[in-house]
């Protein structure tokens, strides 16, 4: 511990608030919040901790804190802050949509939409449900059932759905407004547990059909039945009491943390979610923060809120105003045992996913390190040129780490000082960037440089890395057969390429390299080339200038419209004939290259 922080914990405050650490670069790693802010910051660095939170404060170099008037204020400063900075050590959610909710709109004519957000104008909102899918089915299984608008602005005329039967088409005729309370009624019994009465009455008009002769009727009427039980699926898992709550259930192993939330409404298991996030810190306490969050982008909240035992949750019953309870017996805790048993056995099968995975890849690079002699390459870095006859030359750099790529560490350049196609000085400017960058910015340096390219271009990079910038790395050079795949593998110096079996892991991931950086920087090349062609091209004609160029552009909007306009269409942009003839000419006659 450093003096600067031995010093600011000598004056933390015996109070409420939220603390941020900091790494040496300033950046914010971790946000908590505390009831006594001395106690809780003070803890970090003191006594034993277990592993992952030795990590972190391994790397904490500074801290700040806020004094808030109450835990609740903490607590929602703390989301608040968590959603600013993103910080690696703190659990995250993945998503922060909201959930769908079915809305009947309050409108002369009200009709059925999904909407994120529970707004105070006076419609009906049904829900959340965590799965947009189910939301979206039982939206249209309402619209078959139930005859609201469909269009979102009258038609002059009616519609197909009229004639279908599942729209009254008020853009014609007339309708009651006791019509309409009345299907707003019979929709929310229908999400209530209602459906049951509406699939008796349809089945009684099935067989009523089936004795008319009528079969198409009594099909169409059965597959609407068999949909209906579909979406309304009767739960295993139900409560008499009809209260609406969420059951919450965790667990954690191997640095993971599995969150099982079960939706129950109207006393009936209607939906549940699971989400797996890393997690650094204790398992208890990230669950919480997880639910916080949770909360946090939620407007509509149950009644009671079910939490495993062990959770300290005072914080955030205050805040929301509902009951969270820890149940020791009877059904409610039933359900929170179940919630916890899904998130084990949801977290079980992530890991077994991500351990045949990870051995799929991490053998990949071990391999690749055996067949280069070198230490196992966590970190490769590739690099790939991209031009166009040397027009608007880049390049890319791509990272791969464990053999994934980690796209948030791609780079991309603009090549500054080489004039033409010249693939070697290209990645001469763009080793030497990268690498300067790296030893001044004290960023990790790779196990393995990756150039997608022969000997050329592998030699210009080691003689930038060995001669300008004293750098002794392991690098390799892909080269390509005619057909534009991968052929062999060249490692530094060495004239003869490195012997690799074509079908080992090894050189599937080097393919896999490869095809991914030269995406990247073609990628990045068209689009360097879309934002300059329309003034290159205008640039190079003699006669026109910035100012014909701009009105050109805005008159036509288009390259190809002005190659393809009529003269009279040119004189009234302010184009003579000879200038409009000289512009078709030069635009018409580029001929077609090819992209590299």
């Amino acid at each position: 511990m450093d003096d600067i922080i031995r010093s600011k914990l000598q004056l933390l405050p015996a109070k409420p608030g939220v603390y941020l650490m900091k790494d040496e670069r300033g950046q914010v790693i971790y946000v908590g919040k505390a009831k006594v802010l001395r106690n809780r910051v003070r803890s970090y660095f003191t006594g034993s901790h277990d592993r992952k939170t030795q990590a972190m404060v391994a790397n904490v170099r500074d801290f700040e804190y806020i004094v808030t008037d109450t835990v609740v204020e903490a607590l929602l400063l703390e989301c608040n802050l968590i959603k600013q900075y993103t910080p690696p050590y703190n659990i995250m959610l993945r998503d922060d949509k909201a959930y769908p909710y079915i809305k009947i709109t309050h409108e002369q004519h009200p009709r059925l939409e999904i909407a994120r957000r529970v707004q105070n104008d006076k419609a009906k909102y049904f829900g959340p449900y965590p799965n947009a899918t189910s939301a979206q089915e039982t939206k249209k299984l309402l619209e078959r059932l139930y005859p609201l608008r469909k269009c979102k602005r009258l038609k002059k005329h009616v519609c197909l759905y009229y004639h279908i039967g599942q729209c009254l088409a008020p853009c014609e005729f007339p309708v009651d407004p006791a019509t309409y309370a009345e299907m707003t009624k019979q929709i929310s019994d229908f999400l209530n547990g209602g459906h049951k009465d509406v699939v008796r009455g349809l089945r009684q008009k099935m067989e009523e059909a089936a004795e008319q002769l009528r079969f198409e009727r009594a099909k169409e009427l059965r597959d609407l039945i068999q949909h209906i039980e579909q979406v309304m699926e009767e739960q295993k898992v139900t409560v008499a009491d009809r209260v609406d709550r969420d059951v919450f259930g965790f667990y954690a192993d191997k640095g993971w943390l599995c969150v099982q939330v079960f939706y129950v409404r109207g006393g009936r298991l209607i939906e549940r979610s699971v989400n797996v996030v890393r997690h650094h810190g204790e398992p208890a306490e990230d669950f919480m923060s997880y639910v916080e969050q949770f909360y946090f982008e939620q407007q509509d909240v149950p009644k009671e809120i079910l939490l495993p035992e062990g959770v300290n949750s005072e914080a955030l019953a205050a805040w929301l105003g509902a009951r969270c309870l820890h149940p020791r017996r009877g059904v409610k805790r039933e359900l929170v045992q179940l919630a916890c048993e899904n998130a084990k056995l949801a977290l079980e099968e992530r890991l077994r996913l991500m351990e045949r995975d990870m051995d799929r890849t991490l053998g990949a690079v071990l391999e690749l390190g055996e067949a280069l002699a070198i230490p196992t390459p966590h970190r490769i870095e590739a690099f790939d040129n991209s031009h166009l006859q040397g027009a608007d030359p880049v390049a890319a750099m791509v990272v791969f780490i464990d053999g994934k790529p980690a796209r948030s560490e791609y780079r991309k350049f603009k090549i500054r000082t080489v004039c033409g196609p010249d693939d070697y000085e290209s990645m001469r400017e763009v080793i030497r960037r990268r690498y300067t960058r790296v030893l001044r910015e004290k960023l990790p340096l790779p196990d393995l440089i990756v150039i997608d390219g022969g000997k050329g271009q592998l030699a210009a990079a080691m003689d930038v890395l060995e001669n300008e910038l004293d750098l002794e790395l392991p690098v390799c050079g892909l080269a390509k057969d005619d057909r534009h795949r991968t052929s062999q593998l060249y490692f530094r110096d060495d004239p003869q390429p490195v012997d690799i079996d074509r079908h080992s892991q090894a050189f599937y991931l080097l393919e896999r390299i490869q095809e991914e950086v030269h995406r990247f920087a073609v990628t990045f090349h068209r689009q360097t080339r879309r934002k300059s062609a329309l003034s290159s091209r205008l640039d190079a004609i003699p006669g026109v200038g910035p100012a014909r160029r701009k009105r050109l552009l805005q008159h036509f909007g288009s390259l190809e419209a002005i190659a393809q306009a009529d003269p009279e269409a040119l004189r009234a942009a302010g184009i003579g004939p000879k200038l409009a003839a000289v512009i078709q000419a030069h635009l018409q006659s580029r001929p077609p290259v090819k992209e590299r």
